[in-house]
C-alpha cells in the first residue's frame, strides 16, 4: 500500500505538482524542437519520473513528522528504539530505506555509474543536506536516517546494476530504443491502472 504520508503530501501539493509537470514537459518539448535533439520516449519518461520523485521526496521529508522529537547523533540509537514488526518500525526504519531506493537507481542510471563510491557520495550529500535543513526548520537531525537512506541508495544501485547486466545480455534485436519504449509504455499503463484501482477510480470510470 502507498504510505499515508505520501497520500497526504500528494493531496496537499497536487496543483503545484501538475504545474511543475506541465512546465517541465513544455520546456523539454521546446528544447527538443528548437535544438533538434533526439527524442527517446523511455529516457524522457524516466527523467520526468525522477524529477517528480525528487519533488515529492523533498516535500515529504520537509513537511512530515516521522516521530523523531530530538536531534540524534548516535548511530543506531533511533533504529533500535522501534520494536520489530511494529508500525513505527515499518514507517521510520523501512520507510527511510525505501525512500532512497529510487534515488540510488535513477542517479546511477543517469550517470551510467559503475562505482558504488559515487552512489554513496551522492546519497550521503543529499541525505545529509535534508537532515541539516530539517534541523533548521523546527524538525530534527537524525544520523540514523542518513544510515538508512544510504542503505536505500545502495539497494537502488544494486537494482541498477542488475538491470544493466540483464540489458547487456539481451539479444541485439531487443537491445534497441523501440523495445524499451514499448516496455516503459506497458509499465506506465500498469502503474496508471494500479493507481486508479488504489484510489477507487476504476469503478467511477
Amino acid at each position: 500500500m502507498i504510505p499515508n504520508e505520501v497520500n497526504v503530501v500528494i493531496k496537499n501539493v497536487w496543483p503545484m505538482l501538475i504545474l511543475f509537470i506541465i512546465v517541465l514537459v513544455s520546456v523539454r518539448i521546446v528544447d527538443i524542437i528548437i535544438n533538434k535533439k533526439e527524442f527517446i520516449f523511455y529516457k524522457e519518461l524516466s527523467m520526468l519520473i525522477f524529477l517528480i520523485y525528487m519533488f515529492l521526496l523533498f516535500e515529504l521529508v520537509t513537511t512530515t513528522d516521522f516521530e523523531s522529537f530530538s536531534n540524534n547523533f548516535i548511530p543506531f540509537k533511533e533504529i533500535m528504539r522501534y520494536p520489530y514488526n511494529s508500525s513505527l518500525f515499518y514507517k521510520n526504519v523501512l520507510g527511510n530505506v525505501l525512500l532512497f531506493v529510487p534515488f540510488g537507481y535513477f542517479v546511477n542510471n543517469k550517470l551510467k555509474n559503475k562505482s558504488i563510491i559515487i552512489n554513496i557520495f551522492m546519497t550521503l550529500v543529499t541525505s545529509l543536506s535534508i537532515e541539516i535543513i530539517q534541523m533548521n526548520i523546527g524538525r530534527s537531525f537524525d544520523i540514523d536516517d542518513i544510515i538508512l537512506n544510504l542503505l536505500g541508495g545502495i539497494i537502488g544501485y544494486i537494482i541498477y546494476r542488475i538491470f544493466s547486466f540483464i540489458k547487456n545480455k539481451l539479444p541485439k534485436v531487443l537491445n534497441k530504443n523501440w523495445f524499451f519504449n514499448i516496455l516503459w509504455i506497458i509499465l506506465m499503463i500498469l502503474g496508471t491502472l494500479f493507481l486508479l484501482n488504489y484510489y477507487g477510480l476504476l469503478e467511477v470510470l
